[in-house]
């Protein structure tokens, strides 16, 4: 990234029209998550072609995944808040100390991570209780897919830097060549090699090799504001200590959620593997139609942590309002489109022809498309507070959104109700829609200010012991 561009990209958070600087942050970060989203799409569509044990399989796995990555992207999250505060304070030197931190820290979790899960898989996988196909399909893949996390983190702390000085673009186009290649290469060995779900995993993992060398080179040019030192590098405790603080809870509440989830699929697994089969696919479209929700969360994040660094509070609080509006009102009357049921079925009749299966993730499309609009007041909410560093209050609320609304919802729905694999389904939206309440209470009671001089007082020692600041 270029000093021009991040100079541009900075004053226009701290200085321009913020729908400006709202829409063109998230934008690219849709399209990036779109692309994201179309790694697991493309293999869904792939698999569903080679039978429903297949789509069962990478359904049940899929949350340790996903488990793994979010624990982990708490660290680089944490670096994204740090940077942006420290850009916004036009401290371009810590800024750059901040992003090698970060760096070591996530490939060392990550190797650690990779080889601890190859290893943990068959018990793993026995545990969640698959038999048969279903275990057999579930184990292939996460041994295999796991081994892409290395080459994940080095391209999601890209990301983190160049979304911290505001440039959403080149990640975009970088995950644009992975979703083209992932494209390319799913047909070819799971259907032409006749791998089946081990070539899924591999296409995800040589799929990532080429884009994480790219990042690499990005993230070390010099010429950078924001680039990696590797030179006289060396673990600062300061900044260690800022990064868990801010870092852990996420990681936390993220991998928290994410083991949820598991507990989730076993539940949904006792209703069949059609019931399983269904979960997955309408959480993968789920995905797609949250795309925007997520996306609004990352630009207020980076627009608030700017504009904190800088001691802009009220420019901060601004911006997280407009963009709470804005997402409301698109998933409402995208949420209304897409839960009539002609639309459901359509939707996910591409990713499986068997009759068994579509109705029923048909049905749960519906239901969350039409409570979607809960998701923008949740994720411009939790960004609001991630931007300010309080992510203590993030964590309780995500914790809890699983852990105490969801499974005591769909106990009830269950037992009381009778309402089979639609208690799943129910469970789903009401607590996102009780999550997204107390996140909105929170903010109302100025909860997400608390961290406010903690920031200033780490930005003043910063100069007190006489750091470099260079105006952008």
């Amino acid at each position: 990234m270029s000093k021009n561009i991040a100079a541009k990209n900075t004053e226009l958070i701290l200085n321009g029209d913020l729908i400006r600087a709202i829409l063109s942050l998230s934008i690219p970060i849709v399209i990036n998550s779109f692309i994201q989203t179309m790694y697991n799409l493309t293999d869904a569509y792939w698999l569903g072609k080679l039978g429903t044990a297949d789509m069962a399989g990478i359904s049940l796995v899929s949350p340790v995944q996903n488990m793994i990555v979010n624990f982990g992207q708490g660290i680089t999250l944490a670096g994204s808040i740090l940077i942006s505060q420290y850009v916004g304070a036009k401290d371009s030197k810590n800024a750059r100390s901040m992003a090698s931190q970060i760096f070591a820290c996530a490939m060392l979790f990550s190797v650690a991570l990779t080889i601890l899960c190859f290893l943990g898989t068959p018990g793993i996988v026995k545990w969640l209780g698959a038999e048969g196909d279903v275990l057999q399909r579930a184990e292939t893949y996460l041994q295999y897919v796991i081994f892409d996390l290395p080459f994940l983190f080095v391209i999601n702390i890209f990301t983190a830097v160049s979304q911290a000085q505001g440039n959403t673009v080149k990640p975009m186009f970088l995950n644009l060549l992975g979703i083209g290649l992932n494209m390319i290469l799913d047909p070819l060995f799971m259907i032409v090699f006749d791998w089946g779900i081990a070539g899924a995993a591999f296409a995800t993992v040589l799929a990532k090799i080429p884009c994480a060398a790219i990042s690499m080179y990005f993230l070390t040019r010099k010429e950078n504001e924001v680039h990696l030192e590797f030179k006289n590098f060396k673990f600062e405790k300061e900044k260690l200590l800022n990064i868990f603080r801010i870092g852990l809870p996420t990681a936390v509440g993220g991998s928290t959620m994410q083991f949820g989830f598991l507990l989730m699929t076993k539940n949904v697994l006792e209703f069949g593997d059609n019931a399983m089969a269904a979960y997955g696919i309408g959480n993968r479209i789920n995905g797609i139609i949250t795309m925007p929700s997520n996306a609004i969360g990352s630009a207020v994040a980076t627009i608030v942590g700017q504009n904190m660094g800088a001691d802009n509070i009220g420019r901060a609080e601004a911006a997280y309002k407009k963009a709470r509006r804005m997402i409301v009102v698109f998933l409402f009357v995208s949420g209304l489109i897409l839960s009539r049921t002609v639309v459901s079925t359509f939707m996910v009749s591409i990713f499986s022809d068997d009759g068994d299966v579509i109705p029923m993730a048909a049905d749960f499309l519906a239901i969350m498309a039409f409570w979607c609009w809960t998701n923008g007041i949740y994720n411009a909410t939790t960004g609001l507070f991630q931007g300010t560093g309080n992510t203590m209050y993030t964590m309780a609320v995500e914790v809890a959104r699983l852990w105490v609304f969801r499974f005591a919802s769909l106990f009830v729905l269950r037992n009381f109700f009778g309402m089979e694999e639609r208690s799943v389904w129910f469970s789903v939206v009401i607590s996102n829609g009780i999550s997204a309440l107390i996140l909105w209470i929170l903010y109302r009671l100025g909860l997400w200010k608390k961290n406010k001089a903690a920031l200033e007082k780490n930005v003043s020692e910063q100069k007190e012991e006489g750091h470099d600041f260079v105006a952008f």
